[in-house]
């Protein structure tokens, strides 16, 4: 199966699980994009580019990690084409100002801390983890519900995959 096969197999894939136009904000038909395969030739990654095989040289490009379960995982450039396609708050946990140094770090992100959620999240439902302004703190999989999230004041609700470290000024 060429790469192109793949990836409209895959858009198809991330407009179920995150909604219609999902898989064209990701994989769009015009962006260079790689598929890293297992070595039995299932798509595991597509990374934003051509990039060299070099260790830990496309991190930070990386949308998406495709499991064995059929679901993505986001990596945070994936997370950032999420949040330009669908409004707020579809997607996205709000946290405080307080959560905002871990998170980026890549530390989970506590329900004590949570504002706001997209009411439609359900746990291992992959999110954002935004400010009240939409800025991104980091991408990973729901602990708890968004309606739980928002009412509970103790627990992780956010397992952080990938933080979105500051910009230094």
């Amino acid at each position: 199966m060429t790469d192109a096969d793949t990836l409209a197999d895959l858009r198809t894939a991330a407009d179920y699980q995150f909604g219609a136009g999902a898989g064209d904000a990701l994989f769009p038909p015009d962006a260079p994009l790689t598929v890293r395969r297992s070595s039995g030739g299932r798509p595991r990654q597509v990374i934003d580019g051509d990039v060299d095989d070099t260790p830990g040289s496309s991190e930070g490009n990386r949308l998406v990690s495709y499991g064995t379960d059929g679901r993505f995982t986001l990596g945070l450039a994936g997370g950032k084409r999420i949040a330009e396609t669908f409004s707020a708050p579809r997607h996205r946990m709000v946290v405080g100002e307080e959560s905002e140094p871990f998170v980026r770090e890549g530390r989970n992100a506590f329900a004590k801390f949570v504002t706001a959620a997209d009411a439609g999240i359900r746990p291992g439902d992959e999110v954002l983890v935004v400010d009240d302004d939409g800025e991104i703190f980091g991408v990973g999989r729901a602990e708890l519900s968004g309606a739980e999230a928002e009412q509970l004041g103790s627990g992780v609700a956010v397992k952080t995959r990938d933080g979105n470290p500051a910009d230094d000024d």
